[in-house]
């Protein structure tokens, strides 16, 4: 009987047809490809050329330079700040919508249901109600201004209405934006004192401490500010946990570093000025940077898209920065409810009936929910957005931010100021949020003022949430305008700020009881001190310094107490940092060992007793675990130490948590681990998170980054090392010059994401590459706006 053989098939055809399957997937997916750039291309806004642009006077001359910076230049204030709104929507028209719907508390509208605690929250705190309150607070001048912007946002808007051309991301949440007003101008300038902080959650975290710890362990965790650290100038039960389970916390320490240098140490015999704002790093910026030129005003740097005029940066003769003071301007009143009307709360023996607000909420694809805001005699009530809490008591935020106020005609008389005195007298109307101003001018002056409305209370200091029922903790006024912390000329020659303590407690006044650490300060001022020949390269450079002096305080003796307490293995890990020269740099070990460290040493002592939620109210939680160290270091086991088995115990618990985190990560060998493989920049876009528009909006992927927390040159990072939060905008101008500028604006000007002017300076920020900003002779594609009807 024969075998009988399987038969086997030709393999060729299966070759043919699987090359034939693969080339037409090759060739749809460049057509994807092409017919998507394609339509992205197609809504470029037009950069060069003539505009057509009805309610001109006259025409308008817009010049992007090299870097994307629009050059404006107009014959009257009206069409300038036309022009300005209408170019800030040729490439932020997404983000300024996005923004003034986060601060109005109308996201949901947009995006759906899942940030509806988000639209609570801040409609909740009434933001835009501040806003809509500040708006009479302007002189006609002023509202004019905020008209004139309003009116060029719009007539972009219309045109794009008209062509079909809306940014992508309209497209792809299915809707198109309601008309600019002055009102959300104004709003999105609440918002930015709202990210700059407050102090509410640190008051809220202390109570909660006080309710769930022994008296001791909770006032462990209480600010100390270091002693000898340099300054700028020489129970009520509450349901802590629920109540803010969904609040939105502002990034903790959104400060900034500025200097400012006298002609006495510069190598030009001319002052210079350093500022670098901390914000959060994404994509687009949170600045626009803009030069604004007519016959009145010529000035150049930065403004918030959906904002008129300049904030920060320099005309011909001044130049100016800002960090963030960081003043106790919150404070939570415990207020006592009547138990037969829940809208009222009692005051001085009496029942007061509180506001009630109706806010309703639209959220897309879903009914409209029917939300209201309490507000008592101190402030919208907070405690409840979420939910119910409790029902004998709630909290109640006063907020200077939430007054009436007019902080963009101070920004448009700063504009136009000429020397020290004019430019203090336009800082009267800039009260929230209270800012650290440095000052240069070409007349040799230096200055400083820590400017804006800062409480003074009648009792109490402003750690605890106070009783709102009686009149013993209420605000007796503002630190008077000629009182506020000032240095003008000192003998140092230099004065820097970096969110450090800005005054000694000799000074009458409480301005705050968190204070940012004081290492950016330390090795700013080390650097300051040490040259007399300074120059406007010396400030890049100082920008981009990567010196940790937390590590050089704690590295040594944390690896003292574990030195050869550990395993073998791990014994080279404490090598590397026994060898470290304390820079965190993107291509060494020690720094990913230490800063990684310095975070599981806080989760060993927090995590396992304080909730997720909660130990996010906890804004001087690096302060508190370097003051903790500090006193076991000496000697002084705080409880939060013994009651985790003492310092050796957890930083050899720590340790070991941060060793095989690291090895996770990177391998297990030592040699092989890099700072920068793991503290990466990617400048997220908002609407990147969904897969897979990340590969659309973050087309650049991540760049490894050095510094950190602590650096000059900060970089803030999340648990997965994508760093966040950062210099922003990186600004140095010599005094000697007053027509140019170096400024650096991570990840680009635009936010069109086929712009060549997207991502083009996120490498830059990465690497400290400043690009210059000239006030004349501009070179670059101009583009013209003339007035409708004319030939």
């Amino acid at each position: 009987m024969e075998a009988v053989l399987p038969q086997i098939k030709p393999k060729r055809k299966w070759k043919k047809r699987a090359l034939w399957i693969g080339a037409i997937l090759v060739f749809l997916l460049l057509a994807v490809w092409l017919a998507s750039t394609i339509y992205l291309n197609r809504l470029l806004p037009q950069t060069e050329g003539e505009i057509s642009l009805p309610g001109l006077t006259e025409r308008v001359t817009v010049t992007r330079d090299a870097s994307g910076v629009p050059h404006i230049k107009a014959n009257n204030e009206h069409d300038l700040y036309l022009a300005q709104g209408y170019i800030q929507a040729q490439d932020r028209l997404f983000q300024m919508d996005l923004s003034r719907r986060q601060a109005s508390g109308q996201l949901s509208e947009v995006i759906g249901d899942k940030v509806l605690n988000n639209d609570k929250f801040f409609l909740t705190l009434g933001l835009r109600r501040a806003a809509e309150a500040s708006y009479d607070q302007y002189t006609d001048s002023g509202k004019a201004t905020l008209d004139y912007f309003a009116e060029g946002v719009n007539l972009y808007m219309e045109q794009v209405r008209e062509n079909g051309k809306w940014p992508i991301e309209f497209t792809l949440l299915s809707y198109e934006p309601e008309p600019w007003t002055p009102v959300d101008s104004l709003t999105i300038g609440k918002y930015m004192a709202f990210d700059l902080g407050g102090n509410w959650e640190s008051q809220a975290f202390r109570q909660y401490l006080l309710e769930n710890f022994p008296e001791d362990k909770a006032y462990d965790l209480f600010p100390d500010y270091p002693k000898g650290s340099p300054y700028i100038i020489g129970k009520e039960s509450l349901d802590i946990d629920k109540s803010f389970a969904n609040a939105v916390i502002p990034h903790e320490y959104n400060g900034s570093n500025n200097w400012v240098v006298s002609g006495s140490k510069t190598k030009s015999g001319k002052p210079l000025l350093a500022d670098d704002p901390h914000l959060g790093l994404a994509t687009p910026s949170v600045w626009y940077q803009m030069h604004l030129e007519n016959p009145n005003v010529n000035v150049s740097g930065v403004i918030f898209a959906g904002v008129p005029g300049i904030i920060l940066g320099h005309n011909e003769t001044i130049a100016w920065g800002v960090t963030n003071t960081g003043p106790d301007v919150q404070d939570l009143y415990i207020e006592k409810r009547n138990p037969a009307n829940a809208a009222e709360f009692s005051y001085q023996d009496k029942w007061e009936a509180a506001e009630i607000i109706k806010e309703p909420i639209k959220v897309k694809d879903g009914k409209t929910i029917d939300y209201e805001v309490m507000v008592t005699r101190h402030g919208p009530v907070i405690s409840e957005f979420a939910g119910k809490s409790g029902k004998d008591t709630v909290l109640a935020l006063r907020w200077t931010a939430l007054d009436p106020s007019a902080e963009l005609e101070a920004i448009l008389n700063m504009n136009k100021a000429g020397n020290w005195a004019e430019f203090e007298q336009a800082l009267l109307k800039f009260e929230t949020p209270a800012q650290n101003f440095v000052f240069a001018s070409s007349d040799g002056t230096i200055a400083y003022k820590a400017n804006g409305s800062i409480p003074i209370r009648k009792k109490g200091d402003s750690l605890l949430p106070v009783p709102g029922w009686t009149d013993e903790y209420e605000w007796t006024g503002f630190i008077p305008f000629d009182e506020l912390p000032k240095v003008v000329n000192p003998a140092e020659g230099f004065i820097s700020t970096a969110n450090n303590k800005v005054i000694s407690d000799e000074y009458p006044y409480h301005i705050s009881n968190d204070w940012a650490q004081p290492y950016r300060q330390m090795r700013i001022q080390e650097v300051l001190q040490t040259n007399n020949k300074l120059t406007a390269k010396d400030m890049q450079n100082l920008q981009m310094d990567k010196k940790n002096l937390q590590g050089k305080e704690f590295a040594p003796q944390l690896v003292q107490v574990l030195n050869g307490s550990v395993k073998k293995e791990d014994q080279q890990v404490l090598d590397i940092l026994d060898k470290w020269d304390f820079i965190d740099s993107e291509d060494q070990a020690a720094p990913l060992v230490f800063n990684l460290w310095m975070q599981n040493i806080a989760e060993v002592l927090f995590v396992k007793q304080i909730p997720e939620e909660t130990l996010a109210l906890f804004q001087g939680k690096r302060q508190a675990v370097d003051e903790l160290l500090r006193r076991a270091l000496g000697g002084n086991e705080g409880p939060w130490m013994k009651d985790n088995g003492g310092l050796e115990k957890v930083l050899s618990e720590s340790f070991q948590k941060t060793v095989t985190n690291i090895k996770e990560m990177q391998g297990s060998d030592p040699a092989d681990w890099q700072w920068g493989d793991y503290h990466q920049l990617s400048f997220s876009h908002p609407l990147s998170s969904v897969s897979p528009l990340n590969y659309l909006f973050n087309k650049e992927g991540s760049i490894p980054v050095g510094g950190s927390n602590v650096t000059v040159q900060a970089a803030a990072f999340k648990s997965d090392g994508i760093v966040n939060h950062g210099g922003s905008w990186r600004f140095v101008i010599d005094i000697e010059n007053m027509k140019q500028a170096y400024h650096l604006v991570g990840p680009g000007q635009s936010g069109n994401v086929k712009s060549k002017w997207y991502h083009d300076q996120m490498t830059s920020w990465a690497k400290g590459t400043y690009h210059v900003t000239q006030l004349e002779k501009v070179n670059g594609k101009v583009l013209t706006l003339t007035p409708a009807g004319e030939d």
